[in-house]
């Protein structure tokens, strides 16, 4: 049980100091003193003119959203109170604390230390009473906020309806502003037709304008099976691809996140959504590593994609290999085992392998990556070199080994990997050796250096 000791009682206010035995003159001192910051002429009347809100509910409701004052705080709880009653020490508790307390043969104050010489407690009506209207307050202006955000999406969704050009784009915009800030209205758009209506507004002839706020709000919102299905159309996944290429890092970022949610729990749409556009278009993103998030979203996306092998041809047809390749040495372990991931399943085609042997950077980079960033991001090293490997094993072999795998195969071996990463650690190493006679394999491995 958490016990409180607070050190700042005697420096405060006195006409504040309900929790530390002093007394609160009224609730209009209280009031003028800051506590309740004024406006009370909104709050549940204390003496039964108007139905009282439960406390219990509103301190559930509000605790872990606002900063409760420290003077409605159970020093041994540290919890707000809801029946707080006083010691003969002049120390208030929540009622069932100091109960237990007492309950375990305690006959101090559990603030003080100082024995008791009563363990009878009075009720702080005054301190519960300014607790309640703290807490209807600030429940009541939760409320009122809701109900205008609530009011707030309706009026923007009626006026979607009625108005084009800028007109639409600023309702859009103002939207997208709602439903990134408040998470009620996320499900007010929903549940008042507003993906449908939003959806409407994408098509052919959609400006990028609008088609970015669009999707800025529809990637924010629980959606469905049924629509997703529905947004799910050749004339708006165009859109969406080309709003990509074109439009800013946040778009591009809103975009790519908004396709990967249109293919969750359903792999038959991923060649739906995906086109030449898209892929080349988050190769770019992929390239432009100024924007960390964005390189993120766009691997993310590509991982989810290239589960697809239509897609995986595509992906090694327009240059994705080299340019994951080059990538690589500038990524974050998150980023880096979407790429790896990405490198793995493309080198499973004939023209994924033959496109890595043909990137001499990619082999160089993948080798510096072995035992530097995790167990996971090795594996995946591994199996790409391995595949490599096995189509051109002279050729591949003396470009890694200059790049130093030989020393870092000993390594894996060596270490606390799983025994498959150690066994395809050791067949590496045997096809590495072949080509060189042992005195100079040997020197090749560098292997004190590479410890260093």
């Amino acid at each position: 049980m958490p016990i409180y000791h607070p050190s700042i009682c005697t420096q405060r206010d006195p006409k504040l100091l309900v929790g530390c035995g002093a007394h609160i003159l009224d609730l209009q001192t209280v009031v003028k003193d800051g506590i309740l910051g004024g406006g009370g002429g909104g709050v549940i009347a204390a003496d039964g003119g108007a139905q009282k809100l439960d406390l219990k509910e509103m301190i559930e409701e509000l605790e872990s959203s606002i900063e409760v004052p420290s003077v409605f705080i159970c020093p041994i709880s540290l919890e707000p109170m809801q029946d707080p009653v006083t010691l003969c020490s002049g120390q208030t508790y929540e009622r069932s604390n100091i109960l237990k307390w007492f309950s375990l043969g305690h006959l101090t104050c559990p603030t003080t230390m100082q024995e008791l010489w009563d363990d009878s407690v009075t009720p702080n009506r005054t301190l519960h009473q300014l607790i309640h209207t703290w807490f209807s307050q600030k429940y009541l202006a939760l409320k009122k906020r809701s109900e205008d955000v609530q009011g707030r999406v309706l009026e923007l969704l009626d006026s979607l309806k009625k108005v084009k050009g800028q007109a639409r784009v600023q309702s859009l915009k103002d939207l997208r502003h709602v439903v990134t800030a408040h998470s009620s209205a996320k499900k007010m758009v929903v549940d008042n037709g507003g993906v449908a209506l939003i959806s409407s507004l994408l098509g052919s002839f959609t400006s990028h304008a609008v088609g970015s706020e669009g999707v800025g709000i529809l990637v924010n919102l629980d959606l469905n099976s049924e629509l997703k299905k529905n947004l799910i159309q050749p004339t708006r996944i165009s859109l969406i691809a080309d709003i990509l290429n074109e439009g800013s890092i946040e778009t591009k970022i809103n975009c790519t996140k908004f396709i990967k949610m249109l293919t969750e729990g359903d792999a038959s749409t991923i060649e739906n959504v995906s086109s030449l556009s898209l892929l080349v278009g988050l190769l770019r993103m992929v390239k432009d590593q100024r924007h960390p998030n964005g390189v993120t979203a766009a691997l993310a996306l590509l991982r989810t994609l290239c589960s697809n092998e239509s897609i995986r041809k595509q992906l090694v047809g327009i240059g994705a290999v080299a340019k994951l390749g080059g990538a690589l040495s500038g990524l974050n372990a998150e980023s880096l085992e979407s790429a790896l991931y990405i490198l793995d399943v493309l080198s499973s085609l004939p023209e994924g392998r033959l496109a890595l042997k043909n990137c001499e950077d990619t082999v160089r980079n993948l080798v510096k990556l072995l035992m530097k960033v995790s167990e996971i991001c090795t594996r995946f090293a591994l199996s790409i070199l391995w595949a490599v490997f096995k189509l051109a094993p002279e050729e591949c072999s003396v470009l890694a080994v200059e790049a130093g795998l030989a020393a870092k195969l000993l390594l894996v071996i060596q270490s606390g990997f799983n025994p498959e990463l150690k066994q395809r650690s050791a067949e590496l190493l045997k096809l590495c050796s072949l080509n060189y006679p042992d005195s100079i394999f040997i020197s090749k491995c560098k292997l004190t250096r590479t410890i260093q």
